[in-house]
């Protein structure tokens, strides 16, 4: 039997950090699944998911943490199968760079049970002008009971700077 480890990972940027990783993932006959990593204000930081031979998963997460010799943080958990049901569809939100921009798009979505599956975020110049513009790329899973209507006129309902696109393509999940 296997079970699938969330790992999380972050340390100083320096060349080897994924080699190490991975080197101790094959060691222990896992195999790499699926993984998002990034140089984030000088620091390496990444998530993946890892499936493993239950009997090969407690020695795995031992040496992953022991890749702090390295300078490396590991944290693992065993992933679960829980499938949120409704729309999967892609959203994005631009507007002017301000504190709190997160908070407030995801307490709308929270509120309307819309579940955020993936999040990337950026702050780049505008165009025609040095302000900074927050830019904000989102998977979500849209409840049955939910339009995209109601969620886009929750979100613009936070200020008329900011500008939302749905990806017309939906697919459904669950």
């Amino acid at each position: 039997m296997s079970q699938q480890l969330v790992l999380t990972l972050i340390g100083d940027d320096k060349p080897g950090l994924v080699e190490k990783v991975s080197e101790t993932i094959v060691k222990h006959n896992g195999n790499w699944l699926e993984s998002r990593m990034s140089h984030l204000a000088d620091k390496f930081a990444g998530i993946l998911t890892v499936a493993v031979a239950d009997d090969q998963a407690d020695a795995l997460v031992d040496d992953l943490v022991a890749l702090e010799r390295f300078g490396l943080t590991v944290t693992a958990a065993k992933a679960g199968a829980h499938v949120v049901a409704g729309s999967t569809v892609s959203l994005s939100v631009v507007g002017n760079d301000k504190p709190g921009i997160v908070k407030e798009v995801s307490q709308v979505l929270s509120a309307l049970q819309v579940n955020v599956k993936e999040l990337d975020t950026c702050c780049e110049p505008a165009p025609m002008s040095s302000e900074m513009l927050f830019k904000a790329d989102m998977i979500l899973t849209v409840p049955e009971s939910v339009t995209l209507t109601q969620v886009e006129e929750a979100i613009e309902a936070l200020g008329s700077d900011l500008m939302i696109e749905f990806n017309s393509e939906e697919k459904v999940a669950g």
